[in-house]
């Protein structure tokens, strides 16, 4: 029996938040999370089953006829993809010829062979990774300066938290203007609304 992933969507859309916001990508959404975060925009009691050649076959069928998959950007995000994702999903997706990012919260071991790693850290969790191409923090009004000494990153960004009833946008501006190592991200899909 061939190994299966628990899969909620597979899109295509724009990347709303980070370093490559605004740029057209492939999202592979994972079911499942270690962490309970209020924020977060995943529905875990919803997911499918598939195989690693079935999620390569969804993402090239996501996009448009036009767009190849060659460089193409790929998201695996969830819930907490590296609770799921292996050297066979990897191998998958490279050979269609994707360039592989990974949206992780830090406290699993990431697989070998990802082109981005977006570390979101969360308070209070214990970090199994210590490196990223960019680190996400969602601004909770306590300072993210603590993560700046456990994580080598080059691109630190501070996101505001947006719980579906409010948004603490103007801290966390005010926050990034006296703190020039951070940028702020905001979760464009959300203004545009766009998945």
């Amino acid at each position: 029996m061939k190994k299966t992933y628990n899969i909620n969507e597979i899109f295509y859309s724009l990347q709303g938040e980070g370093y490559y916001t605004g740029e057209p990508a492939v999202f592979v959404r994972f079911s499942g999370c270690n962490l309970a975060c209020e924020w977060c925009d995943t529905d875990h009691r919803k997911g499918t089953e598939m195989t690693a050649a079935e999620i390569g076959v969804a993402c090239k069928n996501a996009l448009p006829e036009n767009r190849g998959t060659k460089n193409m950007l790929l998201v695996l995000t969830g819930g907490e993809p590296a609770l799921q994702v292996d050297f066979e999903l990897i191998r998958t997706l490279r050979l269609l010829g994707f360039y592989i990012a990974i949206e992780t919260n830090g406290t699993h071991e990431i697989p070998d062979d990802i082109d981005w790693i977006t570390l979101s850290p969360k308070a209070g969790s214990k970090l199994a990774i210590d490196f990223a191409d960019e680190v996400k923090v969602v601004y909770t009004s306590e300072s993210p300066e603590h993560w700046r000494k456990k994580i080598q990153c080059h691109n630190w960004f501070l996101q505001p938290l947006d719980n579906g009833n409010s948004t603490n946008i103007n801290e966390t501006t005010a926050y990034v203007l006296t703190h020039p190592d951070w940028k702020l991200s905001l979760q464009t899909q959300k203004i545009l609304h766009i998945r």
